[in-house]
């Protein structure tokens, strides 16, 4: 059974927005230019997403964690950030219209924090916000065929993906299939059904502005209750992800050099290619110009060049 929302102006201007910046990002190669940015882009979205659960450590601290490096905190605090980096460490071995990567991601992000993790509930939950019950989630014998409704919604529905992450997200967190780890693994979920259509997606932040916004965010979630579909949550997220991807775009660092685009291309460890490789990874480049970073890439010795013409290949030299 398909999940109840409707595409409504807004989400269609939404996602004519970010596919707009998605293509600036990609043209201009930032992602793949900025292995630094990645990185801090990656820290930022555990420790914004973990934040929002209550975790203390800071984006420092959390490096320091990944740097492998003594952290002083509290021990929950600590082993949410160790548990959140292997789950992130592990994204591209991730399969997101499947069940079992989802109770898999599940155990490894909970693994010593509650008893059975990667495991549905088996008991009744209800979300309390002050003196109020804000959500009482669907009774546990409910959970098994309403997330294997889900994932076949994932799996069989012609949506984009923009709207059927959010979808995803929204139901997640509606039928609250867990004990605790439901909020970070909607959003951890809605990032890798992103990422795997569009890799860019691994390494931006929204779950930054989600921290910031933490009231909008369970505003958004709360009113998709209320009207029994998850329309306004998609206009939330989406919006969320088209300010993040103004603020990746702010970070750019210039244009791409013919240096830049032979780093990028070693970095993906190539064993041997020709100029068609080449151009067929930088595809916006001419011939022409591709010949020339070869070329140049030859003098430097950062490359070998053996055979002529049509033949030529080139191997990295080490």
């Amino acid at each position: 059974m398909k999940p109840p929302y409707t595409i409504n102006a807004p989400i269609i201007q939404l996602i004519v927005e970010i596919s707009q910046k998605m293509g600036e990002i990609n043209s201009s190669l930032l992602i793949k230019q900025a292995p630094a940015l990645r990185k801090r882009n990656r820290i930022r979205t555990i420790q914004a997403s973990l934040a929002i659960e209550g975790n203390t450590l800071s984006i420092d601290q959390i490096t320091a964690i990944i740097e492998n490096k003594r952290v002083l905190g509290p021990n929950k605090d600590i082993k949410e950030v160790t548990n959140a980096i292997e789950v992130y460490n592990q994204l591209h071995l991730l399969k997101p219209n499947t069940e079992k990567s989802f109770l898999a991601a599940h155990k490894t992000l909970m693994q010593g924090l509650i008893i059975h993790p990667g495991q549905y509930r088996k008991t009744g939950v209800g979300i309390v916000k002050g003196n109020q019950l804000a959500h009482l989630a669907p009774p546990a014998k409910n959970i098994p065929y309403l997330m294997k409704d889900l994932f076949e919604y994932l799996k069989i529905s012609e949506d984009h993906v923009f709207i059927k992450s959010c979808v995803f997200h929204y139901e997640m967190e509606f039928i609250h299939p867990f004990t605790d780890g439901n909020g970070r693994m909607g959003r951890l979920w809605q990032t890798l059904l992103l990422l795997k259509e569009y890799p860019l997606f691994e390494y931006l932040p929204f779950e930054t502005l989600i921290s910031k916004n933490q009231k909008a965010y369970y505003k958004a979630l709360a009113n998709s209750d209320k009207t029994g579909e998850s329309t306004q949550f998609i206009v939330f997220m989406l919006s969320t992800i088209n300010t993040s991807l103004d603020e990746l775009l702010q970070e750019r660092i210039g244009p791409v050099t013919n240096e830049d685009r032979i780093q990028i291309f070693l970095a993906t460890s190539v064993k041997e290619f020709t100029r068609k490789d080449y151009l067929n990874y930088f595809k916006t480049i001419s011939t022409a110009t591709a010949s020339r970073d070869l070329n140049k890439a030859v003098k430097e010795k950062l490359i070998l060049k053996i055979g002529d013409k049509s033949n030529t290949i080139y191997t990295p030299i080490k």
